[in-house]
């Protein structure tokens, strides 16, 4: 079953932080409308309705580019590219990504609950594929951006 029908309120980090965090990856590509549907804010009211504080956007070359901004209920923090993600994910409770394979198994190699959003624009959807794959073994969610909020 894909994300419209599962949700991943029940995963959750086993640190005992009262900060959580959602880490959000494109990897190298570009993937306006995810970073366009998780920086509205009628998802960030669903995150911090589910307890998470903190986004972090990793944007690429994408040329949506959300304005960080920080206050004491909510943080959005922005970058395009950093040598490593692996710490970024590390820190996060929830990953959202685009179904690029290092970006998904990197993921799930450090054990984090993870949404896979695939890009409809992509002739030869292989991303759809791997997710779909990654997702009947039982290692992540996937959606589209439409609805990637039902899926939080």
């Amino acid at each position: 079953r894909d994300v419209t029908r599962g949700s991943v309120r029940g995963k959750r980090s086993s640190r005992s932080s009262m900060a959580k965090s959602v880490f959000v990856t494109v990897g190298t590509t570009s993937f306006n409308e995810l970073i366009a549907r998780v920086s509205e804010e009628a998802s960030a009211q669903i995150l911090r309705s589910l307890g998470y504080n903190k986004l972090i956007l990793q944007i690429g070359r994408g040329s949506v580019e959300p304005k960080p901004c920080s206050s004491a209920a909510f943080t959005l923090q922005v970058f395009r590219y950093k040598e490593s993600l692996r710490d970024d994910i590390r820190q996060a409770d929830l990953i959202i990504s685009h179904a690029g394979a290092g970006s998904c198994l990197e993921t799930l190699e450090e054990g984090k609950p993870l949404i896979v959003v695939i890009n409809e624009k992509l002739m030869g959807n292989h991303q759809l594929e791997l997710a779909k794959q990654l997702h009947s073994s039982g290692h992540l969610l996937y959606c589209t951006c439409r609805y990637l909020p039902a899926g939080l």
